[in-house]
């Protein structure tokens, strides 16, 4: 391209706004560190302190008792596979990453999606940024993160909760706008305040919706633990890493078999989560089909009563006669 040409420095306004952003709140970004550093301590202490076989037992026992006895043994032998390859540390140190990522991403998101819902002009400024950041490249998020948060953990974390919110935003908003208005009418007509009928009406039956939404946020984050890894950020990611430099084909199958069998085990339990244990709705349902077989038993045996009575007590009498010739009512 001929360098006569118009350039316009973009890049330099966004260096010059990074340095003034650096110099000027450097102070925010350490409380941010110290306080998502934190988050992720406690969470990998609670996930790598114990035995594995406990985390095991534990989490195919919450499998279990949400979605059924086969996809309880089916956690207990994935996690036993991530064990018998000498990934657990790493997972866990994966699982503890998603988790904090995920639960920032939609402490953020969900609030923004219910904004949006309710106003317009909030919408409107927002699904651009929404856009932005999902069509962004994940490795430019860690530019930014990197200048902001050092090498480390933090980046990791920082980068995942910008890739991941924009499903959590979009989901909480459509489920919202998704309700029925005459049910929102109808609360307004008896009196509930706004915040009432988001509390009581919007959200639970937007709930689907939501839970989609976390559903995504999760996936998104566990999708990030190999670019987080870039940072150094702990996790599965290094052993990918590893094995792309080395072309270790064996060590980048177990750790891609290891966050696979997670994204398994979160996807599944977000999903249960959202809908319900699935117990609860077989338990539910023959109890209410036996409830409308007896309900409807006794409404047809109430309905027959009257109109027997009524036609006993209009059948016409009969006259007879009798031996004496004279005649007889019945």
């Amino acid at each position: 391209m001929n360098d006569e040409f118009f350039r316009l420095p973009l890049g330099e306004w966004v260096k010059i706004g990074v340095d003034w952003i650096t110099a000027n709140l450097q102070v925010l970004f350490d409380v941010i560190r110290t306080v998502f550093g934190g988050l992720y301590d406690g969470a990998e202490w609670i996930f790598a302190t114990p035995p594995f076989w406990a985390i095991i037992v534990v989490l195919a026992a919450l499998s279990w008792w949400l979605r059924g006895w086969k996809f309880g043994i089916g956690v207990a032998v994935g996690l036993l596979v991530i064990a018998s390859v000498n990934q657990w540390g790493n997972a866990m140190d994966t699982l503890a990453l998603t988790i904090v990522s995920a639960l920032i991403a939609v402490l953020i998101s969900v609030p923004l999606g219910i904004w949006a819902a309710r106003s317009d002009r909030v919408s409107r400024l927002i699904k651009p940024v929404l856009d932005f950041l999902q069509t962004m490249p994940a490795f430019v998020y860690l530019i930014p993160a990197i200048i902001l948060f050092r090498v480390g953990v933090v980046p990791g974390i920082v980068a995942t909760i910008l890739f991941s919110m924009a499903p959590g935003v979009r989901l909480t908003e459509l489920g919202i706008r998704g309700v029925d208005k005459e049910v929102v009418e109808a609360g307004q007509a008896f009196g509930a305040s706004p915040r009432r009928i988001l509390a009581q009406i919007q959200l639970p039956l937007a709930k689907p919706s939501i839970m989609a939404g976390v559903n995504q946020v999760i996936m998104l984050s566990l999708s990030m633990v190999v670019i987080a890894s870039m940072v150094g950020a702990p996790g599965l990611g290094k052993p990918i890493i590893q094995a792309l430099s080395r072309i270790d084909v064996g060590l980048g199958f177990e750790a891609g078999l290891a966050v696979v069998i997670l994204a398994i085990i979160l996807d599944r339990l977000t999903a249960i989560l959202g809908a319900g244990r699935r117990k609860a709705t077989k338990d539910a349902a023959p109890r209410s089909s036996t409830d409308a077989t007896s309900a409807e038993n006794a409404e047809s045996a109430t309905e027959d009563t009257p109109v027997a009575s009524s036609m006993d007590n209009a059948q016409p009498p009969i006259a007879r006669v009798t031996a004496s010739g004279g005649k007889e009512t019945v």
